[in-house]
Protein backbone atom coordinates (compact mmCIF):
# COMPACT_ATOMS: atom_id res chain seq x y z
CA UNK A 1 0.00 0.00 0.00
CA UNK A 2 1.41 3.27 -0.87
CA UNK A 3 2.30 5.95 1.75
CA UNK A 4 -0.02 8.82 -0.16
CA UNK A 5 2.03 11.21 1.69
CA UNK A 6 4.90 10.76 -0.56
CA UNK A 7 4.51 12.28 -4.15
CA UNK A 8 6.18 9.96 -7.11
CA UNK A 9 6.60 11.09 -10.33
CA UNK A 10 7.40 9.35 -13.75
CA UNK A 11 9.34 11.04 -16.12
CA UNK A 12 10.77 10.29 -19.96
CA UNK A 13 14.42 10.90 -20.80
CA UNK A 14 13.24 13.19 -23.60
CA UNK A 15 11.19 15.06 -21.18
CA UNK A 16 14.08 14.82 -18.82
CA UNK A 17 17.17 15.66 -20.75
CA UNK A 18 17.33 17.31 -24.61
CA UNK A 19 17.89 14.26 -26.41
CA UNK A 20 16.65 15.92 -30.13
CA UNK A 21 19.72 15.00 -31.63
CA UNK A 22 20.00 11.61 -30.87
CA UNK A 23 16.02 11.51 -31.68
CA UNK A 24 16.76 12.98 -35.04
CA UNK A 25 19.12 10.11 -35.82
CA UNK A 26 16.94 7.97 -34.98
CA UNK A 27 14.41 9.27 -37.24
CA UNK A 28 16.40 9.57 -40.12
CA UNK A 29 18.45 6.73 -39.76
CA UNK A 30 16.66 4.13 -37.78
CA UNK A 31 16.76 1.89 -34.40
CA UNK A 32 20.38 0.38 -35.40
CA UNK A 33 22.05 4.15 -36.29
CA UNK A 34 20.82 5.34 -32.90
CA UNK A 35 21.79 2.97 -30.83
CA UNK A 36 25.56 3.25 -32.07
CA UNK A 37 24.84 6.59 -31.42
CA UNK A 38 24.24 7.00 -28.14
CA UNK A 39 26.88 4.18 -27.25
CA UNK A 40 29.51 6.32 -29.02
CA UNK A 41 28.42 9.72 -27.01
CA UNK A 42 27.28 7.81 -23.37
CA UNK A 43 29.79 9.75 -21.62
CA UNK A 44 29.27 12.74 -22.94
CA UNK A 45 26.95 14.77 -20.99
CA UNK A 46 23.24 15.45 -21.50
CA UNK A 47 21.72 18.92 -21.50
CA UNK A 48 18.92 19.51 -19.65
CA UNK A 49 15.69 19.15 -20.97
CA UNK A 50 12.03 20.94 -20.99
CA UNK A 51 11.32 19.26 -17.39
CA UNK A 52 14.53 19.34 -15.64
CA UNK A 53 14.45 22.19 -13.17
CA UNK A 54 10.45 20.90 -12.66
CA UNK A 55 12.73 17.86 -11.50
CA UNK A 56 15.50 19.22 -9.79
CA UNK A 57 13.01 21.69 -7.22
CA UNK A 58 10.92 18.41 -6.82
CA UNK A 59 13.86 16.56 -5.42
CA UNK A 60 15.35 19.57 -3.94
CA UNK A 61 12.03 19.20 -1.39
CA UNK A 62 13.52 16.21 0.11
CA UNK A 63 15.91 18.54 1.75
CA UNK A 64 13.40 20.68 3.25
CA UNK A 65 12.40 18.10 5.83
CA UNK A 66 13.45 15.49 8.02
CA UNK A 67 11.24 13.00 7.75
CA UNK A 68 10.76 10.43 5.69
CA UNK A 69 10.87 11.05 1.90
CA UNK A 70 8.51 13.56 0.29
CA UNK A 71 9.29 13.03 -3.67
CA UNK A 72 10.85 10.26 -5.68
CA UNK A 73 11.56 10.96 -9.17
CA UNK A 74 11.61 7.48 -11.74
CA UNK A 75 13.04 7.17 -15.23
CA UNK A 76 10.46 5.62 -17.65
CA UNK A 77 12.20 5.19 -21.11
CA UNK A 78 12.05 3.78 -24.65
CA UNK A 79 15.51 2.93 -24.89
CA UNK A 80 17.21 0.01 -23.87
CA UNK A 81 19.53 -0.72 -21.21
CA UNK A 82 22.35 -0.76 -23.38
CA UNK A 83 21.20 2.85 -24.99
CA UNK A 84 20.43 4.02 -21.23
CA UNK A 85 23.38 4.10 -20.14
CA UNK A 86 24.12 7.58 -21.61
CA UNK A 87 20.97 8.74 -19.57
CA UNK A 88 22.05 7.36 -16.26
CA UNK A 89 25.57 8.49 -16.45
CA UNK A 90 24.07 11.91 -17.13
CA UNK A 91 21.55 11.62 -14.45
CA UNK A 92 24.77 10.57 -12.18
CA UNK A 93 26.91 13.78 -13.12
CA UNK A 94 24.30 16.32 -12.46
CA UNK A 95 23.78 14.84 -9.41
CA UNK A 96 20.10 13.83 -9.38
CA UNK A 97 19.06 11.35 -6.94
CA UNK A 98 17.45 9.05 -9.10
CA UNK A 99 17.54 5.33 -8.85
CA UNK A 100 14.51 3.71 -10.31
CA UNK A 101 14.14 3.06 -13.95
CA UNK A 102 12.57 1.30 -16.93
CA UNK A 103 14.08 1.01 -20.53
CA UNK A 104 11.46 -0.77 -22.51
CA UNK A 105 13.45 -1.13 -25.51
CA UNK A 106 11.07 0.94 -28.35
CA UNK A 107 7.90 -0.46 -26.30
CA UNK A 108 6.00 2.39 -24.73
CA UNK A 109 6.90 2.08 -21.11
CA UNK A 110 3.79 3.72 -19.56
CA UNK A 111 2.57 0.40 -18.63
CA UNK A 112 5.17 0.50 -15.71
CA UNK A 113 3.31 3.82 -14.34
CA UNK A 114 1.39 1.72 -12.13
CA UNK A 115 3.81 -0.92 -10.00
CA UNK A 116 5.60 2.13 -9.53
CA UNK A 117 2.94 3.39 -8.06
CA UNK A 118 3.37 6.96 -9.58
CA UNK A 119 1.17 9.88 -9.21
CA UNK A 120 2.00 11.80 -12.26
CA UNK A 121 3.52 10.59 -15.94
CA UNK A 122 5.16 13.36 -17.91
CA UNK A 123 6.35 12.43 -21.56
CA UNK A 124 7.59 13.85 -24.79
CA UNK A 125 5.26 11.42 -26.76
CA UNK A 126 1.71 12.03 -26.92
CA UNK A 127 0.80 8.76 -27.64
CA UNK A 128 2.21 7.51 -24.36
CA UNK A 129 0.39 10.18 -22.52
CA UNK A 130 -3.16 9.22 -23.82
CA UNK A 131 -2.81 5.67 -22.84
CA UNK A 132 -1.80 6.61 -19.38
CA UNK A 133 -4.68 9.57 -19.09
CA UNK A 134 -6.88 6.30 -20.58
CA UNK A 135 -5.74 4.20 -17.54
CA UNK A 136 -6.59 7.06 -14.98
CA UNK A 137 -3.08 8.54 -14.51
CA UNK A 138 -2.45 11.86 -14.73
CA UNK A 139 -0.32 12.58 -17.12
CA UNK A 140 0.73 14.93 -19.88
CA UNK A 141 3.01 15.59 -22.97
CA UNK A 142 5.53 18.19 -22.68
CA UNK A 143 5.98 20.72 -25.42
CA UNK A 144 9.46 21.13 -26.81
CA UNK A 145 10.47 25.21 -25.44
CA UNK A 146 13.20 27.19 -25.12
CA UNK A 147 11.61 28.30 -21.86
CA UNK A 148 13.21 27.32 -18.74
CA UNK A 149 12.55 27.75 -15.19
CA UNK A 150 15.48 28.42 -12.37
CA UNK A 151 16.44 25.33 -10.68
CA UNK A 152 16.60 26.74 -7.43
CA UNK A 153 14.19 28.95 -5.73
CA UNK A 154 9.84 28.05 -4.87
CA UNK A 155 8.17 24.89 -6.98
CA UNK A 156 5.64 26.44 -8.49
CA UNK A 157 2.92 24.84 -10.71
CA UNK A 158 0.10 25.83 -12.68
CA UNK A 159 -3.02 24.13 -13.54
CA UNK A 160 -5.67 24.76 -16.26
CA UNK A 161 -9.10 23.71 -14.83
CA UNK A 162 -11.62 22.31 -16.63
CA UNK A 163 -10.40 18.84 -18.29
CA UNK A 164 -7.87 19.30 -15.84
CA UNK A 165 -8.24 19.63 -12.28
CA UNK A 166 -11.92 19.23 -13.17
CA UNK A 167 -13.98 17.09 -15.28
CA UNK A 168 -14.79 18.37 -18.52
CA UNK A 169 -18.64 18.38 -18.01
CA UNK A 170 -18.84 21.94 -18.17
CA UNK A 171 -16.77 22.48 -21.01
CA UNK A 172 -18.82 19.90 -22.90
CA UNK A 173 -21.41 23.05 -22.67
CA UNK A 174 -19.17 25.71 -23.12
CA UNK A 175 -18.43 23.67 -26.92
CA UNK A 176 -21.58 22.23 -27.69
CA UNK A 177 -23.83 25.57 -26.85
CA UNK A 178 -21.68 28.46 -26.34
CA UNK A 179 -20.51 30.82 -23.60
CA UNK A 180 -24.07 32.43 -22.87
CA UNK A 181 -25.10 28.64 -21.92
CA UNK A 182 -22.02 27.74 -20.20
CA UNK A 183 -22.09 30.72 -17.74
CA UNK A 184 -25.64 30.16 -17.68
CA UNK A 185 -25.35 26.61 -16.52
CA UNK A 186 -22.36 27.38 -14.00
CA UNK A 187 -24.43 30.11 -12.08
CA UNK A 188 -27.23 27.86 -11.94
CA UNK A 189 -24.68 25.07 -10.18
CA UNK A 190 -22.50 26.89 -8.30
CA UNK A 191 -23.24 25.15 -4.76
CA UNK A 192 -22.90 21.95 -7.19
CA UNK A 193 -18.77 20.54 -6.66
CA UNK A 194 -17.95 20.01 -9.97
CA UNK A 195 -16.48 16.23 -10.25
CA UNK A 196 -12.70 15.98 -10.69
CA UNK A 197 -10.45 15.55 -13.40
CA UNK A 198 -7.42 13.90 -14.41
CA UNK A 199 -5.23 16.01 -12.05
CA UNK A 200 -7.32 16.07 -8.63
CA UNK A 201 -5.24 13.72 -7.35
CA UNK A 202 -1.73 15.17 -7.44
CA UNK A 203 -2.73 18.69 -6.80
CA UNK A 204 -4.34 17.08 -3.34
CA UNK A 205 -0.97 15.11 -2.95
CA UNK A 206 0.45 18.69 -3.58
CA UNK A 207 -1.73 20.19 -0.81
CA UNK A 208 -0.96 17.53 1.52
CA UNK A 209 2.68 18.39 1.04
CA UNK A 210 2.18 21.82 1.27
CA UNK A 211 0.87 21.24 4.98
CA UNK A 212 4.33 20.62 6.30
CA UNK A 213 5.37 24.20 6.33
CA UNK A 214 3.53 27.09 7.20
CA UNK A 215 2.14 29.11 4.64
CA UNK A 216 4.28 31.85 3.76
CA UNK A 217 7.27 29.23 3.97
CA UNK A 218 5.90 26.63 1.83
CA UNK A 219 8.65 25.86 -0.66
CA UNK A 220 5.59 24.48 -3.08
CA UNK A 221 3.09 27.51 -4.58
CA UNK A 222 0.06 26.48 -7.19
CA UNK A 223 -2.28 28.18 -9.55
CA UNK A 224 -4.87 27.56 -10.91
CA UNK A 225 -4.94 29.46 -14.43
CA UNK A 226 -8.30 29.22 -16.00
CA UNK A 227 -10.44 31.03 -19.10
CA UNK A 228 -13.07 30.80 -16.56
CA UNK A 229 -14.34 35.14 -16.27
CA UNK A 230 -17.35 35.68 -13.45
CA UNK A 231 -19.92 34.42 -13.34
CA UNK A 232 -18.29 31.22 -13.99
CA UNK A 233 -15.82 31.45 -10.65
CA UNK A 234 -17.89 30.79 -7.86
CA UNK A 235 -18.51 27.33 -8.81
CA UNK A 236 -14.20 26.98 -9.31
CA UNK A 237 -14.06 28.26 -6.02
CA UNK A 238 -16.63 26.01 -3.87
CA UNK A 239 -15.48 22.97 -5.58
CA UNK A 240 -12.01 23.34 -3.89
CA UNK A 241 -13.49 24.48 -0.61
CA UNK A 242 -15.36 21.28 -0.76
CA UNK A 243 -12.58 18.98 -1.62
CA UNK A 244 -10.43 20.60 1.09
CA UNK A 245 -7.53 21.49 -1.59
CA UNK A 246 -6.12 24.55 -0.88
CA UNK A 247 -4.60 26.71 -4.15
CA UNK A 248 -2.58 29.55 -3.74
CA UNK A 249 -3.30 31.36 -7.03
CA UNK A 250 -6.42 32.09 -9.03
CA UNK A 251 -6.44 33.46 -12.00
CA UNK A 252 -9.72 33.73 -13.90
CA UNK A 253 -9.20 35.74 -17.22
CA UNK A 254 -12.23 35.67 -19.10
CA UNK A 255 -10.81 34.27 -21.96
CA UNK A 256 -7.41 36.37 -22.62
CA UNK A 257 -3.89 34.59 -23.38
CA UNK A 258 -2.33 32.61 -20.85
CA UNK A 259 1.34 33.18 -21.77
CA UNK A 260 1.78 36.40 -19.86
CA UNK A 261 0.11 35.73 -16.80
CA UNK A 262 2.35 32.29 -16.26
CA UNK A 263 5.49 34.45 -16.72
CA UNK A 264 4.11 36.26 -14.48
CA UNK A 265 3.84 33.49 -11.98
CA UNK A 266 6.67 32.01 -12.70
CA UNK A 267 5.68 28.78 -13.30
CA UNK A 268 8.03 25.62 -13.44
CA UNK A 269 5.34 24.05 -15.39
CA UNK A 270 1.92 24.60 -16.48
CA UNK A 271 -0.97 21.87 -17.25
CA UNK A 272 -3.72 22.58 -19.90
CA UNK A 273 -5.86 20.52 -22.03
CA UNK A 274 -6.25 22.87 -24.83
CA UNK A 275 -3.28 22.61 -27.31
CA UNK A 276 -3.62 26.47 -28.12
CA UNK A 277 -3.14 27.63 -24.31
CA UNK A 278 -0.41 25.19 -24.22
CA UNK A 279 1.61 27.16 -27.21
CA UNK A 280 1.03 30.25 -25.35
CA UNK A 281 2.69 29.15 -22.63
CA UNK A 282 5.17 27.57 -23.92
CA UNK A 283 6.31 31.14 -25.32
CA UNK A 284 6.97 31.85 -21.92
CA UNK A 285 7.23 28.75 -19.28
CA UNK A 286 7.29 25.24 -19.73
CA UNK A 287 4.15 23.87 -20.48
CA UNK A 288 2.68 20.19 -20.66
CA UNK A 289 -0.48 18.64 -22.83
CA UNK A 290 -3.31 17.20 -20.94
CA UNK A 291 -4.88 15.13 -23.73
CA UNK A 292 -8.11 14.59 -22.42
CA UNK A 293 -11.56 15.93 -22.53
CA UNK A 294 -13.86 17.22 -25.52
CA UNK A 295 -11.31 19.47 -26.36
CA UNK A 296 -9.18 16.48 -27.53
CA UNK A 297 -11.53 14.14 -29.19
Amino acid sequence: MKNQSKLTIAISSRALFDLEEGHKVYVEQGVEAYCQYQIEHENDLLEPGVAFSLVKKLLALNGNTQEEEMVEVILLSKNSADTGLRIFNSIEKHNLPICRAAFSSGESPYRYIEPFNADLFLSAEPNDVREALDMGFAAAAILPSASRSKDKGQLRIAFDGDAVIFSDDAERIYKQKGLEAFDESERAAANEPLPGGPFKEFLSLLHQLQTNYPGADSPIRTALVTARGAPAHERVIRTLRAWNIRIDEAIFLGGKSKGEFLKAFGADIFFDDQTGHCESAAEHVPAAHVLHGVSNQ
